[in-house]
């Protein structure tokens, strides 16, 4: 059993060896990630834009995710902002047209950014629809994500076209832009919300840009996926089986207690280690002795 610091909890060493991770991989491995699509624009309404797109389309293989990311801003020009702006959806939706991403089609791109423009339109940004659920007294973000999802998807106007043939009905109960917008309150791990989160909150880094004003590092929540699952568990930062919120909570309180102001920074550096087949589901003495935190892992 690994020794715990009586001060965190957390087992001995732990933070010099995550921070050290954290300065490995920097910057330099953006290509492996869908942040990568985020950098390649400076003005932040397009940054916010380009985020909500790159974090929506983060499941699947790296290289499949950068292809799906690649045709939606192939489609969207220069400036991904007023595209969203100006977007008339019966008529952009065929722009679209053969656009597929896993079970993701151009229908859910383009309602994905008709609702991003009414959002923007209501609120005078994302950020600020998005706080419209937000509170500083409360924990994390749970509650304002919820809030955020559930507005965001009643937003939905079947005058748009998409889905509803000649404009008529609700947004159907399949409607795969609902994927876009998970909710904690269903138990989702939420984890390419959190992952928009995390890119446009934390600051301080060559990594997220730190547009959005009036959220605090410190109530982010980590974004959860298997890799970040398995190697939370590896290292102590969790006890948890399930990955859902509650795991995604669970380890973002283990990492408070590493840094309270700022505890989901770790997440590009671990994930890397499952991305890039660095952190072995089991051991592989090769990978396993060049590791940077071999010594805290339990496998």
């Amino acid at each position: 059993m690994l020794s715990t610091n009586k001060n965190t909890g957390a087992p001995k060493g732990l933070k010099g060896l995550l921070d050290r991770l954290y300065k490995t991989f920097d910057a330099a491995f953006l290509s492996t990630d869908p942040l990568w699509a985020v950098h390649g624009f400076e003005r932040d309404e397009d940054r916010e834009i380009v985020g909500l797109i790159a974090s929506s389309l983060a499941y699947g293989r790296v290289e499949g995710i950068k292809n799906s990311i690649g045709k939606c801003l192939d489609v969207m020009g220069k400036n991904p902002y007023d595209f969203t702006l100006s977007l008339r959806p019966q008529k952009d939706l065929r722009r679209f047209a053969g656009f597929v991403h896993r079970f993701n089609t151009g229908e859910d791109i383009c309602a994905l950014l008709f609702i991003a423009q009414k959002m923007i339109k209501e609120k005078g940004s994302i950020n600020g629809f998005f706080l419209k659920g937000f509170s500083p007294e409360d924990e994390n973000v749970k509650n304002a994500l919820s809030v955020f999802s559930d507005n965001a998807l009643s937003l939905y106007d079947s005058s748009s076209g998409v889905y509803c043939a000649g404009g008529r009905g609700a947004l159907p109960q399949k409607a795969g832009v609902r994927f876009f917008f998970p909710n904690p309150r269903d138990g989702s791990a939420c984890k390419r919300m959190n992952l928009y989160l995390r890119w446009m909150v934390r600051r301080g880094d060559s990594l997220d840009f730190g547009i959005w004003k009036g959220i605090s590092p410190s109530k982010l929540v980590m974004p959860l996926d298997t890799h970040i699952a398995r190697i939370a568990r590896n290292i102590g930062l969790t006890t948890l089986s399930s990955p859902g919120w509650s795991m995604a909570e669970d380890i973002t309180r283990s990492l408070k207690r590493l840094d309270p102001e700022d505890p989901v920074k770790y997440d590009f550096a671990l994930c890397r280690l499952g991305i890039l087949d660095k952190c072995p589901k089991t051991i592989d003495l090769k990978k396993c002795d060049g590791c940077l935190i071999k010594n805290i892992c339990v496998i």
